[in-house]
């Protein structure tokens, strides 16, 4: 049976992504064993005269799934870069280090191999919200300003255990590594303002 989140994702959002916007993905390779999977602007003249935004997703979808509405919308105004963070996507790593300022160096280190050296306003989402003001932290020259939506400005102990004991969790994997379809859809309600009506189906086909 199809997935149907994969097959909208890889048959339709990538097309359209391509075809209707105007960007399209680049596998960049941060160190050995690292690369990070960007979609980035396909004319050298967006990338040139525009001023650089980069999305950077939560934990749970990919770069392209999280923010497929804001990309277009800010396309005509913006030279548009939305990575996969490590483990999402295409994007992988064989370093041991997996804290919020590894990320921000393979960001500001990617950005740099796509040309992008300063003046970029950087939105984040959930984890993405700390790696941005990490970002801004380590390398003020590139990063402009910060838009952080859903998320803390550093993921601390005490923040860590306020924030499991208000949702009902003894780990972050047991809520962000959902083991039941139900578990999943307690994630989505978690994690949406607004809910969406969405079928069984779809949230059976996004846990797995």
């Amino acid at each position: 049976m199809v997935n149907v989140v994969v097959a909208y994702q890889d048959h339709f959002l990538r097309r359209l992504m391509k075809v209707a916007v105007g960007t399209q993905p680049e596998a960049v390779e941060i160190e050995e064993g690292t690369v990070i999977n960007f979609w980035v602007p396909t004319t050298s003249a967006t990338k040139n005269h525009l001023p650089p935004l980069v999305f950077l997703h939560g934990f749970g979808f990919n770069g392209i799934l999280t923010w497929q509405f804001q990309i277009p919308a800010f396309s005509r105004s913006h030279s548009v870069y939305v990575p996969d963070l490590l483990f999402f996507g295409c994007s992988f790593t064989q370093n041991p280090r997996r804290s919020p300022a590894f990320m921000a160096e393979c960001l500001a280190k990617g950005l740099r191999k796509l040309g992008v050296e300063r003046g970029c306003t950087v939105v984040g989402f959930s984890y993405g919200g700390i790696v941005a003001f990490k970002m801004a932290e380590m390398f003020p020259e590139m990063v402009r300003a910060v838009v952080v939506t859903g998320s803390g400005m550093e993921f601390t102990r005490s923040v860590s255990r306020s924030g499991l004991e208000r949702l009902g969790y003894g780990s972050w994997a047991e809520c962000l590594v959902p083991e039941t379809v139900e578990g999943m859809q307690k994630l989505l309600e978690i994690a949406a303002y607004k809910q969406l009506p969405l079928p069984a189906r779809v949230v059976k086909d996004a846990w797995e």
